[in-house]
This record gives structure tokens, C-alpha cells and sequence, in this order.
């Protein structure tokens, strides 16, 4: 299963409770740019460690047994970078998914997308398109990128969906509540995230999930992802184990 550790030395050793593990994880996979500019790096030498960090990772949370895991890929802002850079990340999905393919299918991994993947340019979207029907049989592990995503967007493309179905007649303004609008969403059939994790020590959304994070628990590591190791998600994991999870109320007693 794992490379350096095995379940029960996770237990024993770190405390781990394997039976609270997180369903659904979130990931801002920040600091790429920032790990290749310390070491004198070209940016883009930065998302291909990034890259490896993602494939580890992902073996990482399948193995652990969570059902679902979102990662920021790329978001509706990013555009704004160099073109050399967005030139490189527009590529990074053939090239992620070639290689990784073989182990997504090992492992049961369902590739899912997230975002207006139709801006992307052609071979990017027949990347994706391609890796989510190669693994649209698989069961386990829901590998979920956000892609030319942006948070604002999604809720204002479901309010825009939602108000053109009232328009419509199809329902009443008394019909609409947060499940009318939830399924209106990009995620309308994923659940919530238990857990954000961002690395590389910035602490705000970035645009991701608002309305998905509501109740979810954050934790900000000042690790950069390529240098976000299994031991540093085992970390994230035993703190959010610690935490009290009340969803605004409180407990008796």
C-alpha cells in the first residue's frame, strides 16, 4: 500500500485514527512558482514537480480510502500569467495523464472535471475528455480537478440557470432554496469537502468552493506542493482529527 508506512505503523506510531478519515478533500496546490524561483528555477519546472506531487498524493488519499479529492488546477484568473506558463499548464493534463494512466486504472481512480473546460484549447479538453472516459467505470477514489474554475462564475451561472427556469414558468421563487441552487452548481452530485488544505502559507479561498467550503475545515501549511510529502498529508490528517466539527452548533454536555 504505502511506501514508507503501513497502516497499522501509522496508527501506532502518529496517532492516526483510521476510521476518521475525511470523505472529500479540497487542495489550493499553491507554491509551484515559488519552489522553482528558490532554487533558481524556470516557473514551469515548478508545476511539473508539482505534477509528481499530484500523482503521489492522489495514491496517497486512494489508499487511505478517501472517496473524493478536488485539486485547484487552474482558475478562472489564472489566465492572467505569462503565456509561456499558461502555454505549459494548458499541456499538463496530456502529459499528466499519459504516464499516470496506467496507475489511475491500477488504483480504480475516477477521473472527474470540474469548470468551463470548453475555454480550454482543444488538446487540453481532449485530454481531459479522454482520462474521465477511460476511467468512468472505475469506484473508487473520485479524482476531482478544478479546471478554468472559478467559484464566483459557478454560483452566478446557477443563479443565471435558476432564474431562467422561473422564467420559464418550470418553478416559483417559493420553490428556490440551498438544494434548488446545490444542484444547479458544478459539484451538484459531490459532496461537500470535509477539509481544505492550501500549502505554501497563504490563508484565503482564491476563489474556490465558496459556497462548498461553508462548513468545512481549513488547514494552511507553509509547505510548498512539490515539497508536500505523504508525511506532510498525514500531518493534515491527524489535525483535522483533532478538530470538533460542530457545523455551527454546539454539543451537549
Amino acid at each position: 500500500m504505502f511506501n514508507i508506512f503501513k497502516k497499522k505503523e501509522i496508527k501506532k506510531e502518529q496517532g492516526f485514527n483510521l476510521k476518521k478519515i475525511p470523505k472529500h478533500i479540497a487542495i489550493i496546490m499553491d507554491g509551484n512558482g515559488r519552489w522553482a524561483q528558490k532554487r533558481n528555477l524556470p516557473r514551469i519546472k515548478g508545476h511539473y514537480e508539482g505534477m509528481q506531487t499530484v500523482k503521489k498524493i492522489t495514491k496517497y488519499a486512494s489508499d487511505l480510502g478517501v472517496k473524493y479529492l478536488t485539486l485547484y488546477a487552474f482558475s478562472t484568473e489564472n489566465w492572467s500569467r505569462p503565456k509561456r506558463e499558461v502555454s505549459y499548464l494548458m499541456d499538463l493534463p496530456e502529459k499528466m495523464f499519459s504516464s499516470f494512466m496506467p496507475e489511475l486504472m491500477a488504483n480504480n481512480v475516477k477521473v472527474l472535471v470540474i469548470g468551463d473546460i470548453e475555454e480550454l484549447p482543444q488538446n487540453t479538453q481532449q485530454a481531459v475528455n479522454n482520462a474521465i472516459k477511460k476511467t468512468s467505470d472505475n469506484t473508487g477514489l473520485n479524482l476531482i480537478f478544478a479546471l478554468n474554475y472559478g467559484s464566483k462564475k459557478e454560483i452566478l451561472d446557477a443563479i443565471k440557470n435558476i432564474s431562467y427556469d422561473v422564467k420559464q414558468g418550470n418553478i416559483t421563487v417559493e420553490n428556490i432554496d440551498e438544494q434548488l441552487l446545490e444542484s444547479k452548481l458544478y459539484t451538484k452530485n459531490i459532496p461537500a469537502p470535509d477539509l481544505l488544505i492550501r500549502t505554501s502559507g497563504e490563508q484565503r479561498l482564491s476563489n474556490f468552493l465558496l459556497w462548498q467550503l461553508a462548513y468545512s475545515e481549513f488547514i494552511f501549511t507553509n509547505v510548498t506542493w512539490p515539497d508536500y510529502t505523504e508525511k506532510e498529508f498525514l500531518k493534515s490528517l491527524l489535525e483535522y482529527q483533532s478538530r470538533d466539527r460542530r457545523y455551527g452548533g454546539l454539543h451537549e454536555g
